[in-house]
């Protein structure tokens, strides 16, 4: 089975419901296994189980990218407790002997930051196709990602830490959530500095690794592709540097690193010269990249290697952990980051999300010419430089008010929770100007008062690899509002983002309202924030509503990019 498949099977365990782990990582179908075989009722868990029966607290498969050791959890992180275990029932004589006891649930969340939004751009394109995104295509921190949500920006280097909520309450509509009154929607969100003026930020070393396999002749790639790169050399200063790769069957340099100041028209002229081949061999452009790369690597640039593809890779090697492991040693001597720009209507996004996230990178999805405007000139700092490298998040919910939690997304982002603070353990990296949000499904006890979660983000300077941490804590008072009709505009839009990506790939979320639902509160909210990005979302969720009750789609959509500033 290859990586995508992979990852496809392990969402979809992970989304199947609010499994109670220790901070082992063991299951807990593996803890009623054990339970069952010394006959103990389930309900005698020292875990402890809602009044329905469900499963005390909950916060998801967390099997670190590695475990070094070195690491350690956030401050105020409580440690799980030891579970009691009863005596067992039935026959005495039987032999059967006490189950051990059983951890009880961790009440930590942790995970690497991600500043991805490619999936919630291609999901609108296939909409726009007529055709619904599959499931394992669907990232809904990519689709919160994606939207402006207005959080006070620190005034220097690192992170602001912002929480807040809201209670959810039932869906109104139709097929509207149901059993979500006791439950409330957290959010988590972190921003960094907006980027300085172009003429503040460093220089540039870019080597631009492009797809002109056969596949890429579709209009809306290579054609795209070349007017991407045209509105970029307009764009970069004179004393950034660009080099060229092309790649088919096999890789060639078309530019060696080449500065800009002289060079912009022979720049256009190799640009212009790039046609359509043979196959998709993403290895061989991938290693001749990072091997340009290395070849013109300049000290205090912002060295990085930016790939624009279809991904779809069939000849080479097809896996994206055994790419990038021949060019691992380039990669961390050298520092240099991997930017993977999607196109085309048929596009392995999973394959682009494994590349860019082990290259220690991000990915992002462009449709049309206005949106390679937007990724190549107005945001053109966020995508180039790097803020907070190994960045890494951690939520410690306060066991007295919390009942359960659920991260919504981020399946394969999660980190070992005792790794938080193991700077060995890759996180995510992100640039200027940049938003990160997660939302938690949170149920809090009957009474509830007091602290809800302390957040925690941890990352390492870019120059210096200092870690550096900031904070942020939420009270049970900050999310008693209604969520829907409420004043915070902009917590409404994540989460109709978070709820619309739910539904596309089968999920179950308290309190999820449905597609048409959904729509409606979108549109309303397009209305209030005179935002055209909330407007597409609306337009977006009426073409899924009208596919799965069997309608087709309407206008092609142009795909949005999130909060940069």
């Amino acid at each position: 089975m290859n990586q995508a498949g992979r990852r496809h099977e392990k969402r979809a365990g992970d989304r199947g419901g609010y499994r109670v782990e220790g901070r082992a990582g063991g299951s807990r179908a593996g803890a009623v296994a054990l339970l069952l075989a010394g006959a103990m009722a389930l309900t005698a868990c020292g875990a402890g189980s809602g009044s329905d029966g469900t499963p005390d607290l909950s916060s998801g498969s967390r099997k670190g990218q590695s475990s070094t050791g070195g690491g350690q959890p956030a401050p105020d992180a409580v440690a799980p407790e030891t579970g009691r275990s009863a005596a067992p029932e039935g026959d005495a004589e039987s032999g059967a002997s006490a189950a051990p006891d059983v951890k009880a649930p961790d009440y930590l969340s942790t995970f690497a930051l991600d500043v991805d939004t490619a999936s919630y751009g291609y999901a609108r394109r296939t909409l726009g196709d007529g055709r619904l995104p599959a499931a394992e295509d669907v990232r809904p921190e990519e689709f919160v990602n994606s939207f402006r949500q207005g959080y006070e920006r620190p005034e220097g280097n690192g992170f602001s830490v912002n929480v807040d909520g809201a209670r959810i309450g039932s869906g109104t509509g139709g097929d509207g959530g149901t059993g979500a009154s006791d439950w409330s929607l957290l959010r988590v969100g972190l921003a960094t500095r907006t980027a300085p003026p172009a003429s503040e930020r460093p220089p540039a070393a870019l080597t631009f690794v492009v797809d002109i396999s056969g596949s890429m002749s579709e209009t809306g790639r290579l054609d795209l592709v070349r007017k991407s790169l045209t509105i970029l050399t307009d764009e970069l200063r004179d004393d950034d540097s660009l080099s060229l790769v092309t790649f088919s069957n096999e890789a060639e340099t078309r530019l060696p690193m080449t500065r800009v100041k002289g060079n912009r028209n022979r720049i256009k002229d190799v640009v212009a010269e790039m046609e359509p081949a043979q196959s998709t061999n993403v290895e061989a452009g991938i290693t001749r990249g990072y091997e340009e790369s290395v070849e013109g690597h300049r000290e205090g640039a912002t060295n990085r290697v930016v790939l624009l593809s279809d991904a779809l890779a069939n000849t080479g090697d097809t896996e994206a952990e055994g790419i990038l492991k021949k060019i691992d040693s380039a990669r961390r001597e050298y520092g240099i980051t991997l930017f993977g720009v999607g196109v085309g209507s048929d596009y392995g996004d999973a394959f682009m999300e494994q590349l860019t996230n082990k290259g220690d990178g991000n990915t992002t999805y462009v449709g049309d010419e206005t949106q390679a405007r937007k990724v190549f000139v107005d945001q053109l700092p966020a995508h180039l430089e790097i803020r907070a490298r190994d960045a890494k998040a951690q939520v410690a919910f306060d066991r007295k008010n919390v009942q359960q939690f659920r991260l919504i997304g981020y399946e394969n982002r999660k980190v070992a929770d005792e790794d938080f603070r193991n700077d060995s353990v890759d996180g995510g990296e992100v640039g200027p100007g940049h938003t990160v949000t997660a939302l938690y499904a949170v149920r809090l006890r009957e009474g509830a008062s007091g602290t809800v979660a302390k957040a925690t983000v941890r990352w390492l300077d870019p120059k210096t690899r200092k870690p550096e941490e900031e904070t942020g804590t939420v009270t049970t008072g900050s999310v008693d509002t209604t969520l829907w009709g409420g004043e915070n505009d902009r917590l409404q839009v994540a989460a109709v983002a978070a709820y619309f990506a739910d539904r596309l790939r089968g999920g179950d979320l308290p309190g999820a309202p449905g597609l048409g639902e959904l729509a409606s509160r979108a549109s309303g909210l397009a209305e209030s924030t005179e935002d055209s990005a909330v407007e597409k979302l609306a337009t977006a969720i009426g073409q899924a509503d009208r596919l799965q009750r069997g309608a087709g789609a309407d206008d092609e959509p142009e795909p949005s990019e999130g909060e940069i500033g």
